[in-house]
C-alpha cells in the first residue's frame, strides 16, 4: 500500500479518505478499488466541493484531448457512486444538477501531510491548555491512547507523579478536536481539595453555573446528548468521589468520552487502564557512543532541556555516559530528569552527576526496579529543594499555602510572616522560577505563578515538619481577607460593580483559607471577616450555593458578645441573596434582608439601605407582594433623595416603575422606566455582581410589556429585542433568563408565536445550563401556553401542570396567575369547564389588594368566556365589563382590546350588533401601530362581521 503520509494530504468526508497524490481511497482504512477514470473524477469534484462544474469542463479535464460523449460520464458517474456506497447513499455526495453539472456536497476536512489522521483548523476551547510545543518519546503512547478512547469511551492514563500524564492527555485531546467538531473540555482537579464540588467543578470547565446544592442532575441533563470529550486531569486525590460520577456520566451520555489521569485507576464500570511507563533510557554497557544515547527519549529530554538555558550547549563525547547514567537513576520520569538539566547550568554534567549519586545512593543502588516510582519523584524533589538557599528553601515552603494560581504580592505577603523582606523574597521567587521549581500561569491583567502540584506537596510536608504551617496558613488567609476587602472598598458606596470579576482565579486560594479558618486548629475571627469581605467575590462570580454556605457558616460562628455590625450586615444581605436563589423565597430570606436593612439603618449607612431596599424589592416581586414592593421602592426614593446621586435616583425610579407595572399602572410604568432605553454607562452594571442581575434590565422588561399593554405592539417587541441584546452584553445568567422570560411574553401578546419559541427554547436550555430552577419552570410553563396558542391543548396543559408544581414549590408566586390563566383557557378548550372555573377563581383569590395586579384584567377577561361557553351570559358580560372596567383604569389598552373583543363576539350573538360595533370600533382606531398583530387582526374581522 503506498505511504499516505508521504507529502499527501488526505481529504476526508463521511467514512473515506481520499489521497489525491498517491491515488488512494480509504473507507474505514480499508482501500475503495475505483477504476482510474472515476477516481479522476472525484479527485477534480472533490478539489471544487461545493461547486457545480460543467459537464464539458468535467470531460476535458479527465479525458483531456480524447472526444467522448456525456454517456461515458455518466457511466463512470454511476460508478463512483456505487463505490461511495449504494445509489442513495452515493448519490449523496455526488450530486447531479441538471442542465449544469455536477456537484460534490459532502462537507471535507484536510490534513497536513505529516498528520496520520484528519485535523480540522479548529480553535481549541478556553479551557483545553496548549499542548507541549514538543513532547519527547510519546508518540506511540498518544496513538495508542487515542485508539482506545475511540474503542472504550472511558480512558484512564495511570502512572507515578510527574511522568508526563497531563502533557500526553492534553496531545491526545489536540489531536481529537476534529473528531469531536471541537467539543474537547479540559478540567483540572489538581487546585480542588474539596471532593463535595468534584461536579460544581466539571460544571464550571463546562461554563455552566452552578446554582444548586446538588449540580449532578443538571450536569447529566447537559451532557446527555452531547458529542464530547471531557479531560479530567490530576484525579487521584478525589477518585471515591469522581469515580461514581464518571461511571454514571458515561453510562447516561453515550456519545460523551472521557480521558483522565490518575495515580491509580479509578476501578469504575467501563474503564480503560493506559499505564504510562517511564521513558526509556540508554542500558548500561560500555561502548555507546552520541548517537546511540540520543536515540533515547530520556537522554533527548535531558539535553533538550539543557539546550533551552543554554544556547551553547553540546553534548560531548565525556558526558554521554554520564548523561545516560543520570537518566538511569532518575528512572525515566520526566519531572525528574527536567529538574536534574536545570541544574547543569550551576553544577555542570559531572557535578550534577555526582551530587545525583550522593543523594540517592541508598536509595537506588541495586534496586531501583524495588522503589515506588513516587518515591523516586519525591527523592529528586528532596535533592532539588535541599540545594536551595535557605531564604529560597523557606519561601517555597511559605508558597506550598497556596492552591492554584497566585500573584507575587500574595506570595510576598505569606512570605514576610516567615521574616523575609520584600526584596529578598522577591529575589527568590525569580530564582526559583528559573530553577522550574515555580511556574507561571498567564491571565489577563497580570502574570500568575503557581506550583506543579507535586512539589506543592512536597513542600507542604517540609512546612510541617518545620512548624510553620499555622503561621502561613493564618498569613495566607489574612492576605485574602485584605485583599477581598479593598476590591469591595474601591467600589463607591456600592455603586460600581464587575470588581471582582478580574480575580476569579484567586477562588481555590480564597476557599482553602476559608476552610482553614473555619477549621479546628483555624481562626474563626479571620474566618468571619473573611467570609463578610468573600461574601460579594462570591455573588459576583454567581457562586451563589458557596456564598449560602460561608455566609450561613460565618453568621453561626458570629460572638454575641463582641459583634461587628458591619460584618454582619454584610454577611446577612449575602446569606439573603444568596438563599432566594438557591433555597427558594423562604420567610428565612425576608428575615435576612430585614436583619441587614436594620443594621445598615444603624449605621447611618445610605449606599447599603439603598442596595437592600433594592434586594428586599426583589424578594417581594418574586413572592406576588407588588405593593409591598411598591412600598419598598418608596422607601428607596427617601434614601435616593439624601444621596443626591444621579444613579441612585435612576436606580429608584426603576424599581417604582417595576412596581407600578406589576400592580397595573402602566402609564406610569412607561414613564418611569423610559430612561432605561437610555445606554447609560454610569448605571448599566449597577449591582450586576451584587444581587444577580441588572437593575436596568429588569427595567427595560417593564418598559416592553408597558408599551403592549398602553396599545404599543411595534414599540413594545423592539424594546424587547433590544433588551435581549442588553441583557447578552452582560454575560450574567440571571440577567439574561429575565430578559427573556419577560419579554417572551411580548412576542406570545402579538402572535409572533415563531419568534416566541426562538425564545423560550432558548431559556430552557440557559436555566438548565445554569442550573436556574425556576427559571426552567418558567420556560416549561411558557413553552405550555406556546403548545396551547398552537392547538396541542394536552401537552399544553401538561407542561402547564409541570410548571405550576415547581413554582409553588419554591415560592415564585410571581408567574403563577399568568400560568393559571393559560391552565384554565386550555381547561375549557378540552371542554373542562367546571375545572376551568375553579382554576381561574383561585388564581382571581390569590391576587390581594382588590385585585391590583397586572393581569388581573385578563384573568377576568378568561373567566368571562369559561362563563360564556358555559351557557351564563349574564355571568359573563359582568366579567367583561368589569375586565374593560380594570383595564381603563391601568391604562391597558391592550387588555381593553381582548376584552372589547370577547364581549363583542357575546353581544354579537344576543343580536346587540350595533353595541359591539360601538364598543369595538374606537378601541381599534387608538392604534397607530402593530395593526397586523394577532389581536388588531381579530378586532378587525369581528368589526367586518358585525357590519
Amino acid at each position: 500500500m503506498p505511504d499516505t503520509n508521504d507529502q499527501d494530504s488526505a481529504i476526508a468526508f463521511g467514512p473515506f479518505r481520499l489521497f489525491a497524490k498517491t491515488r488512494l481511497l480509504e473507507k474505514d482504512g480499508a482501500p475503495v478499488h475505483l477504476g482510474g477514470r472515476a477516481l479522476d473524477i472525484l479527485v477534480f469534484l472533490a478539489e471544487r466541493a461545493g461547486e457545480v462544474v460543467d459537464k464539458r469542463e468535467l470531460i476535458r479535464r479527465v479525458w483531456a484531448d480524447v472526444n467522448v460523449d456525456e454517456g461515458s460520464l455518466r457511466f463512470h458517474i454511476t460508478t463512483l457512486r456505487k463505490a461511495l456506497g449504494d445509489p442513495g447513499e452515493g448519490s449523496r455526495y455526488v450530486v447531479n444538477v441538471p442542465g449544469r453539472g455536477y456537484c460534490f456536497t459532502a462537507a471535507l476536512l484536510r490534513a497536513a501531510p505529516s498528520e496520520n489522521r484528519t485535523s480540522l483548523p479548529v480553535a481549541s476551547p478556553r479551557s483545553l491548555p496548549s499542548p507541549l510545543a514538543k513532547m519527547i518519546g510519546r508518540d506511540d503512547a498518544v496513538q495508542r491512547i487515542s485508539a482506545e478512547l475511540v474503542l472504550h469511551r472511558f480512558v484512564t492514563i495511570v502512572g507515578p507523579g510527574g511522568i508526563g500524564k497531563t502533557s500526553v492527555a492534553l496531545a491526545v485531546a489536540h489531536g481529537e478536536l476534529p473528531a469531536f467538531d471541537g467539543q474537547v473540555c479540559f478540567v483540572d482537579f489538581g487546585a480542588l481539595r474539596e471532593t463535595r464540588l468534584v461536579a460544581g467543578t466539571i460544571a464550571a470547565a463546562l461554563g455552566l453555573t452552578v446554582n444548586s446544592d446538588d449540580p449532578v442532575p443538571g450536569l447529566l441533563t447537559f451532557l446527555r446528548n452531547r458529542r464530547m470529550l471531557m479531560v479530567f486531569d490530576s484525579c487521584e486525590h478525589i477518585l471515591d468521589d469522581l469515580a461514581p460520577l464518571a461511571e454514571r456520566i458515561v453510562r447516561e451520555a453515550g456519545e460523551l468520552h472521557i480521558l483522565a489521569t490518575s495515580r491509580e485507576s479509578f476501578r469504575a464500570e467501563g474503564e480503560r487502564v493506559h499505564r504510562l511507563f517511564p521513558l526509556d533510557c540508554p542500558p548500561q554497557r560500555d561502548g555507546l557512543g552520541i548517537a546511540d544515547i540520543l536515540a533515547y527519549p530520556a537522554t533527548q529530554l535531558f539535553v533538550e532541556r539543557i539546550a533551552e538555558s543554554l544556547s551553547e550547549f553540546e553534548l560531548s563525547e565525556e558526558d554521554a555516559p554520564l548523561v545516560a547514567d543520570i537518566c538511569r537513576r532518575l528512572d525515566g520520569i520526566a519531572l525528574a530528569i527536567e529538574l536534574a538539566a536545570g541544574r547543569v547550568n550551576a553544577y555542570g554534567i559531572a557535578g550534577t552527576a555526582s551530587l545525583l549519586d550522593s543523594r540517592f545512593s541508598l536509595l537506588w543502588r541495586g534496586r531501583r526496579t524495588a522503589v515506588p516510582r513516587h518515591h523516586t519523584l519525591s527523592a529528586a524533589l528532596a535533592w532539588s529543594y535541599d540545594l536551595l538557599p535557605a531564604t529560597e528553601s523557606a519561601t517555597l515552603r511559605g508558597l506550598s499555602a497556596f492552591v492554584g494560581p497566585f500573584t507575587l504580592e500574595a506570595a510576598l505577603a505569606v512570605a514576610s510572616c516567615q521574616g523575609i523582606g520584600e526584596a529578598e523574597a522577591a529575589e527568590a521567587i525569580s530564582n526559583l522560577l528559573s530553577k522550574s521549581l515555580i511556574a507561571t500561569s498567564p491571565a489577563e491583567r497580570r502574570l500568575r505563578y503557581r506550583l506543579l502540584d507535586t512539589t506543592r506537596a512536597f513542600v507542604a510536608e517540609k512546612l510541617v515538619e518545620n512548624g510553620e504551617a499555622d503561621r502561613v496558613a493564618r498569613a495566607h488567609a489574612e492576605y485574602f481577607r485584605d485583599f477581598l476587602r479593598d476590591i469591595a472598598l474601591k467600589s463607591t458606596g456600592m455603586q460600581s460593580a464587575g470588581g471582582f470579576l478580574p480575580y476569579a482565579d484567586h477562588l481555590p486560594n480564597v476557599r482553602a483559607a476559608l476552610t482553614w479558618s473555619f477549621s479546628d486548629g483555624g481562626d474563626r475571627t479571620i474566618g468571619v471577616d473573611l467570609a463578610a469581605s468573600a461574601a460579594q467575590f462570591f455573588l459576583e462570580l454567581t457562586l451563589l450555593t458557596e456564598c449560602y454556605r460561608w455566609t450561613q457558616q460565618a453568621l453561626a460562628s458570629l460572638d454575641a458578645s463582641a459583634v461587628d455590625g458591619r460584618n454582619e450586615m454584610i454577611l446577612q444581605a449575602a446569606l439573603g441573596v444568596s438563599a432566594m436563589f438557591t433555597q427558594g423565597n423562604t420567610e428565612a430570606v425576608r428575615s435576612a434582608f430585614t436583619r441587614s436593612l436594620q443594621l445598615a439603618q444603624e449605621l447611618q449607612d445610605l449606599h447599603w439601605q439603598l442596595w437592600l431596599l433594592r434586594g428586599l424589592h426583589i424578594y417581594l416581586t418574586r413572592v406576588g407582594d407588588f405593593h409591598g414592593a411598591l412600598g419598598t421602592g418608596e422607601q428607596g426614593e427617601s434614601v435616593a433623595r439624601k444621596l443626591n446621586d444621579p444613579a441612585s435616583t435612576l436606580n429608584v425610579e426603576w424599581m417604582l416603575g417595576v412596581a407600578h407595572h406589576l400592580i397595573g399602572n402602566q402609564d406610569k410604568a412607561v414613564q418611569l422606566c423610559e430612561s432605561a432605553m437610555l445606554h447609560n454607562p454610569g448605571s448599566q452594571r449597577l449591582n450586576i455582581g451584587h444581587l444577580g442581575y441588572d437593575d436596568r434590565i429588569v427595567a427595560l422588561v417593564a418598559l416592553a410589556r408597558g408599551l403592549w399593554l398602553t396599545g404599543r405592539p411595534d414599540r413594545a417587541i423592539e424594546a424587547s429585542r433590544y433588551t435581549v441584546r442588553e441583557a447578552e452584553l452582560l454575560e450574567q445568567p440571571l440577567t439574561l433568563g429575565i430578559s427573556l422570560i419577560w419579554t417572551i411574553y411580548v412576542f406570545l401578546w402579538v402572535g409572533d408565536l415563531a419568534n416566541a419559541e426562538i425564545l423560550i427554547e432558548r431559556l430552557i436550555d440557559h436555566s438548565a445550563r445554569h442550573f436556574l430552577g425556576p427559571y426552567h419552570a418558567v420556560g416549561i410553563g411558557q413553552k405550555g401556553e406556546l403548545l396551547l396558542r398552537r392547538g396541542d391543548v394536552a401537552a399544553g396543559i401538561e407542561h402547564l401542570r409541570r410548571s405550576q408544581a415547581t413554582l409553588y414549590a419554591t415560592r415564585h408566586r410571581i408567574m403563577t396567575t399568568v400560568f393559571a390563566t393559560a391552565l384554565a383557557e386550555g381547561l375549557v378548550a378540552q371542554n373542562q369547564a367546571d375545572e376551568a372555573l375553579q382554576t381561574i377563581n383561585d388564581a382571581i383569590a390569590e391576587i390581594p389588594d382588590h385585585g391590583e395586579s397586572f393581569d388581573m384584567p385578563e384573568m377576568l377577561r378568561v373567566k368571562g368566556d369559561i362563563l360564556a361557553r358555559s351557557g351564563n351570559a349574564a355571568e359573563a358580560e359582568s366579567c367583561f365589563l368589569d375586565s374593560l372596567d380594570l383595564s381603563r383604569r391601568q391604562s391597558a389598552l391592550g387588555w381593553e382590546l381582548r376584552g372589547a373583543i370577547s364581549l363583542g363576539r357575546v353581544w354579537r350573538g344576543a343580536g346587540k350588533a350595533a353595541d359591539a360595533r360601538a364598543l369595538l370600533a374606537p378601541l381599534v382606531a387608538r392604534y397607530q401601530e402593530g395593526l397586523q398583530t394577532r389581536d388588531l387582526v381579530a378586532a378587525r374581522e369581528l368589526l367586518a362581521a358585525l357590519n
